[in-house]
């Protein structure tokens, strides 16, 4: 059995954890490093929790297939690949890919409530936290969601002000003082990465010597 170490990068919406997992994934070959995003296990449209103006809510934990993400990765550690539907968000016309994530000796676990949920959090062996101010996160989800999720911009506001933020001061970020990097990204990723990719590295190579 390959040991492996399992990373989780957690944070609110627009801080740049998908950014950063996927800076981490290109410094590696992809035999050496997996990535599983929390985004592929959303709960179907009916499964979802509607707010009192009946809006659905994708911001809180409930809204995660936890338990199926928990047992995918015990498969990945027990040396047994995982498959799943790339979630589209509002793309319908999108045909949802299948993505299929092959055992690795490093796997990359992010999403909003990463840190969340008990048993998926004692998988983790090393925990980032990516902290970024209120304004630059609104500012990313503006971008994200109008431009390449289709969503309207006072669609975007409304989740944003009534499902992102209070989710995140009520579930996300009271977890960070638990992580065992926190990192605010306004000013840059590179010694933060460069800390990781030396970890990785260094789990490689006692991965080489077995």
């Amino acid at each position: 059995m390959i040991p492996q170490l399992i990373i989780g990068i957690s944070g609110g919406s627009g801080s740049g954890k998908t950014f950063f997992a996927n800076q981490l994934t290109q410094h590696f070959s992809k035999h050496q490093i997996g990535q599983v995003s929390l985004d592929n296990y959303y709960l179907p449209l009916d499964a979802q929790v509607k707010d009192e103006q009946g809006v659905k809510n994708f911001d809180l934990p409930d809204a995660i297939d936890h338990h199926r993400l928990c047992s995918d990765l015990i498969k990945l550690t027990s040396g047994k690949s995982i498959e799943m539907k790339e979630y589209q968000f509002n793309q319908k016309e999108i045909a949802a890919k299948t993505l299929i994530i092959q055992p690795s000796p490093v796997i990359i676990v992010e999403g909003l409530f990463t840190f969340y949920y008990p048993q998926l959090s004692k998988l983790l062996d090393l925990k980032v936290f990516l902290e970024a101010p209120e304004g630059v996160m609104l500012k990313r989800r503006i971008a994200r969601d109008s431009h390449h999720r289709g969503y309207g911009l006072n669609e975007v506001m409304y989740q944003f002000e009534k499902h992102a933020l209070p989710a995140y001061k009520k579930y996300i970020l009271p977890l960070k003082n638990g992580a065992n990097l926190l990192i605010s990204d306004q000013y840059g990723f590179d010694k933060s990465l460069a800390l990781i990719c030396d970890e990785i590295k260094q789990h490689l190579k006692i991965v080489s010597r077995q």
